[in-house]
């Protein structure tokens, strides 16, 4: 037994009786939809037509909202339906990124997430979903696809149907007949605040924290994709400048849309990043040195570790829970683990790591001896862990293509090497110790920018596959992160890093050294966490 839907859009009116019935069966409060109609216009008059596309969740055969809820909010039904339980979500908005469909949401009631459930509780006594209910033309067709006795299973056998992005390999269970790529496509149309019956400026529902800073102007969306396709073709007329685009793109156009749910991941996330790059450098960059004899473990030493390693540990899960909807469920990551979840192995691997930490601080304050070499080294291998696995759990975010990046776990990885070596730069500069292995921390360093630099260069131009990845490329490299990147990022925290490490220099400049690579740290991930988010799902 599989449910799925199939909207056939020869019937569809646009009507939006789906959208109200799904409202009125669920009270969805007001700004957010489980069930909506996009609609956009294309063509010209007087050869011009309104398409209809009802959007929502696809109830994937390998749905990455499931994988990658870290308490098993989200599951799958024996009948292939996505349900959820909103007594279990904490509020991560894990679901939201892996989602490719843009179908889920933050209830701004409850706080947790909420899409489309198939109706789930008219499916067990019988009834269908309230929107093949109320639909007027019968355009919504549910049932069990496996049955042959169903209507739907007779429609997918006999007509040609589309689904959205069906290189996402989610194996949606919602198909479309007579569907047009103008509607399906995101990239085929730009997001417009203005509507056809109002302006949605800020995003509701979810109050992303930064969406007042959120909405493109359309000559810099239409900008951005001049850059990534090199000019637009439409109609067999290839055009290169952002005016001409704008004009060609507007023979389709979005005229209703759901509003923009804003960055659902915002400097929370890029800050947790960048305080457990430190903390897993603290542990990392010492265990380097240990192993090729720079330095012996000494109380000095690994107190140093310790507090440094505690304390940015300390800062990232206050990050991270101040970045939940539901802050006051945090432990249920740990007590109500789904262990297929990478934030799950995160929350494990950083509760590991500070008890090791903790063990290393105990058996030096008792002198346990035989206990201090191999905690240290246990500590630095769970350090490696911690320091990577947010690029595992942006692997499965599959919504935003950039994310898939194969190079992500080494930037992360590279980032704490770096953070690590200008932490004890930085203590030493200080005075707060007295390194005699600071050449070691500034060959460290250096290697680590270079590797660093040569680690973006690759993300950054090597050929990427999807329009989407493109687009944020482009934003990052040309668009409106140009400034911070080229300035911020490559300037202020590699190259000039580079130059005063290889120039010597009084002493004075080492402490700048330090602070200089860790303002570049985290711009960088500020810019790779927020720039993928921009880019339009639906």
């Amino acid at each position: 037994m599989k449910y799925g839907f199939v909207i056939d859009n020869r019937k569809c009116i646009g009507c939006h009786a789906c959208t109200t019935a799904c409202k009125s069966e669920h009270q969805v409060p007001v700004g957010v939809n489980r069930t909506w109609v996009k609609q956009v216009e294309k063509g010209e008059f007087p050869n011009s037509r309104r398409l209809f596309s009802v959007m929502r969740c696809n109830h994937c055969t390998d749905a990455p909202c499931v994988e990658i809820c870290p308490t098993e909010a989200l599951f799958v039904r024996d009948d292939g339906i996505v349900d959820f339980d909103n007594d279990r979500c904490i509020g991560c908005k894990s679901c939201m990124q892996a989602c490719p469909y843009d179908a889920l949401y933050i209830d701004p009631e409850t706080h947790t997430a909420a899409k489309c459930n198939y109706c789930a509780h008219r499916i067990d006594v019988g009834l269908e979903p309230a929107c093949v209910n109320v639909c007027p033309e019968h355009a919504i067709i549910s049932g069990d696809m496996e049955d042959p006795s169903t209507e739907i299973f007779e429609l997918l056998s006999r007509q040609p149907v589309k689904t959205r992005k069906p290189e996402k390999a989610t194996t949606p269970n919602l198909f479309y007949i007579d569907a047009d790529d103008a509607s399906l496509v995101p990239s085929a149309t730009h997001r417009s605040d203005v509507t056809l019956w109002g302006a949605q400026e800020h995003g509701v529902g979810h109050f992303a924290k930064e969406a007042e800073k959120l909405a493109f102007s359309n000559t810099d969306l239409v900008a951005e994709m001049v850059k990534v396709n090199g000019g637009y073709e439409s109609n067999g007329t290839k055009v290169n400048s952002p005016k001409t685009v704008q004009v060609v793109m507007d023979k389709a156009k979005r005229v209703y849309d759901t509003p923009n749910k804003g960055i659902l991941w915002g400097w929370e996330v890029s800050a947790y990043v960048w305080t457990k790059a430190i903390s897993a450098g603290a542990v990392l960059v010492p265990f380097l040195a240990w192993m090729f004899g720079f330095v012996e473990l000494n109380p000095s030493l690994i107190w140093s570790m310790v507090l440094g390693g505690l304390i940015f540990l300390t800062l990232t899960g206050i990050f991270l829970i101040k970045d939940l909807d539901q802050p006051l469920r945090f432990a249920y990551v740990l007590l109500r683990p789904h262990f297929g979840s990478w934030l799950v192995k995160g929350g494990y691997s950083i509760t590991v790591y500070g008890g090791l930490l903790t063990l290393l601080g105990l058996a030096t304050w008792f002198n346990w001896e035989m206990l201090i070499t191999p905690v240290f080294i246990a500590a630095a291998l769970v350090s490696i862990i911690v320091a990577i696995y947010t690029a595992f759990l942006f692997g499965q975010a599959k919504g935003r293509d950039f994310w898939q990046s194969p190079l992500l776990s080494i930037h992360m990885l590279v980032h704490s090497f770096m953070a690590g070596a200008a932490m004890f730069i930085l203590l030493d500069w200080l005075g707060i110790l007295d390194l005699n292995w600071a050449p070691f921390l500034k060959m460290t360093l250096l290697v680590s920018l270079v590797i660093n630099l040569f680690t973006m260069v690759i993300e950054l131009t090597t050929t990427h596959p999807t329009k989407d990845a493109k687009l944020v490329v482009n934003m990052i490299t040309k668009g409106r992160y140009k400034h911070r990147f080229w300035l911020g990022v490559l300037i202020v925290g590699n190259l000039l890093p580079i130059v005063l490490l290889l120039g010597g220099g009084p002493a004075v400049l080492s402490g700048i050294v330090a602070i200089l690579v860790l303002i570049g740290i985290y711009l960088t991930e500020h810019i790779w966490v927020e720039a993928p988010q921009r880019v339009s799902l639906i």
